[in-house]
């Protein structure tokens, strides 16, 4: 089997040990790891299967070496600077910042829904928002069968989304990450304010949607809100069809959609919870039902781990699209 080398940028952050985690799991074909992060966590180690690795210091030469795929989680400003640098030296560098998501010549890819995308690279591919990721997997089965119209995301988003910071203040009490109690309490702002009123998450999910399934006319409101979670994020979501449909058959396309697991049985109680997605890659889909005040519209409720599927694994199934090619 060939095999490759592989370079993470922001090793030792929450999204970076999962790369690590992820790997492993997966098998991937790693030659030599390199692993790159602050000066404060140069020097440390990290372990992957049996391959060890002692964390560099990110510089501007760190790419000078025999690197095929570099994964980054280190911030839109690491990205912006250091992507072109690694892709001058010929690394393929799949992005989990929002630094390239809506370049138009950077693709957006989530491989169950636009694997093609993936090769139309010039050497830097984004991975998309958490939030949006496991929305656009169920919603591109009811896209290709049945046509989209509308759009209404209501997210329930954990705090590990907003990294340590985020799961310290929920821990802990305090107001260092949020700008109020996260215990006990929900705040219906994540991001900064944009002058329409939509927070910068709220319009991430807006756009990436778009740009995911190539539908730049989509109509789509989203409202994103950070709940007491520690882990996984859950959007319900409403979406206006263009043909009409019966339950049953939606429930059947969802199911056939790869990696989508379907929960719905209420009769049981039995729904997708944050509980029991996280540590988990697929995106679970539950409370699937007919939207009896609007036609064509049905209600359904979506959840998965926000620092796998919404991060870690997408971008490594990226890579694995990448060799298998």
């Amino acid at each position: 089997m060939k095999t490759y080398n592989i370079a993470l940028v922001g090793a030792t952050g929450m999204v970076g040990r999962t790369f690590i985690k992820v790997l492993e799991e997966r098998n991937f074909p790693i030659n030599n790891l390199y692993a790159f992060a602050s000066k404060r966590s140069a020097g440390s180690t990290l372990k992957c299967g049996d391959i060890e690795t002692i964390v560099e210091e990110l510089t501007e030469t760190s790419f000078e070496r025999d690197i095929d795929i570099a994964l980054f989680s280190a911030g839109g400003e690491i990205s912006k600077k250091f992507a072109p640098i690694a892709q001058k030296c010929g690394v393929i560098v799949v992005d989990n910042s929002s630094a390239w998501r809506m370049d138009k010549d950077i693709p957006l890819v989530v491989p169950e829904v636009n694997p093609d995308a993936a090769f139309r690279h010039n050497g830097i591919i984004a991975n998309p928002n958490c939030s949006t990721i496991q929305c656009v997997v169920p919603l591109r089965a009811l896209e290709d069968r049945f046509g989209i119209e509308r759009i209404v995301y209501n997210t329930y988003q954990a705090v590990s989304g907003s990294g340590v910071g985020g799961v310290k203040d929920l821990e802990e009490g305090t107001t260092d990450c949020y700008p109020y109690p996260i215990q006990n309490n929900c705040i219906p702002q994540i991001d900064v304010f944009l002058e329409n009123g939509y927070t910068k998450e709220e319009q991430k999910m807006i756009d990436e949607t778009r740009k995911i399934l190539d539908r730049p006319d989509m109509k789509i409101t989203a409202t994103a809100v950070r709940v007491p979670v520690a882990m996984s994020h859950a959007v319900s979501i409403n979406v206006t069809l263009k043909e009409d449909f019966e339950i049953d058959e939606v429930r059947n396309v969802l199911e056939n959609q790869k990696g989508v697991i379907v929960k719905d049985d209420p009769s049981k109680l039995l729904y997708p919870m944050q509980l029991e997605t996280s540590g988990q890659d697929e995106v679970y889909v539950g409370r699937i039902r007919r939207d009896d005040s609007f036609e064509r519209s049905l209600n359904m409720w979506v959840v998965a781990d926000n620092i796998r599927k919404g991060a870690a694994t997408n971008t490594v199934q990226i890579a694995e699209l990448l060799i298998e090619k």
